[in-house]
């Protein structure tokens, strides 16, 4: 049965010589895979520019409850990004975003609040042009509130683990703050902040294994 669905990319692997099976979190159905046909030939009518990790994409999809592997009939990109592949920074932040919601988002409760999540905040990541270098950490905080562990106050997170009196008072900011709101904190307070964050998904999420992008995100933000 057809339904038409949006949904970001999260990954894709490769499938025999020209294909992939690209996983994407949808709106409807939560996390879904899809295999697609030709798309790595060079005479392919779809894109593969599309199935890049966090496009965001318009779809007409066959769904199957019992299916692993279904198929794509219609694709569009729902929004074009301008600044988030152009911007070393901005795309450093966003491979480690990837990372993340990869390896914590699993479940298909909520999806549509999950999904309308996502979509929201990339959009808002890619039009803000400065003072982004925490966005990760409110993305985190509020990304945590939709997976059901979420973070609203600072004894969810300070337990066991002491932070000097400016960190406290900067992590409880965090905890109220939006994107378009200006931080001031150091690399190293930066760094403070999203280790405790880090810690707390470890704790509440399974199979928070190694995150590999974290050592790049560090040597790009400073």
């Amino acid at each position: 049965m057809l339904h038409k669905t949006r949904g970001i990319v999260f990954r894709f692997v490769k499938y025999g010589e020209t294909s992939i099976i690209v996983t994407i979190f949808t709106e409807l159905f939560g996390l879904q895979s899809y295999i697609v046909n030709g798309v790595r030939s060079s005479k392919a009518a779809t894109k593969m520019s599309l199935f890049q990790p966090l496009t965001l994409l318009e779809m007409v999809v066959y769904y199957k409850e019992t299916a692993s592997i279904l198929r794509i009939k219609e694709v569009k990109c729902h929004y074009h990004y301008q600044s988030i592949y152009n911007d070393v920074k901005k795309s450093t932040i966003s491979m480690f975003l990837n990372e993340i919601i990869n390896k914590s988002i699993k479940e298909e409760t909520h999806a549509g609040e999950v999904c309308r999540f996502l979509f929201e905040s990339m959009e808002a990541f890619d039009k803000q042009l400065s003072n982004y270098e925490n966005f990760h950490l409110v993305f985190l905080v509020k990304l945590s509130r939709y997976l059901g562990f979420g973070l609203h106050n600072s004894t969810d997170i300070l337990t066991g683990k002491m932070l000097d009196i400016e960190e406290e008072q900067l992590f409880n900011l965090l905890l109220a703050a939006d994107y378009h709101e200006i931080l001031v904190m150091s690399n190293s307070q930066r760094r403070a902040l999203l280790e405790l964050i880090i810690q707390f998904y470890t704790t509440h999420t399974e199979n928070m294994s190694e995150i590999r992008s974290i050592q790049v995100l560090r040597e790009i933000l400073g």
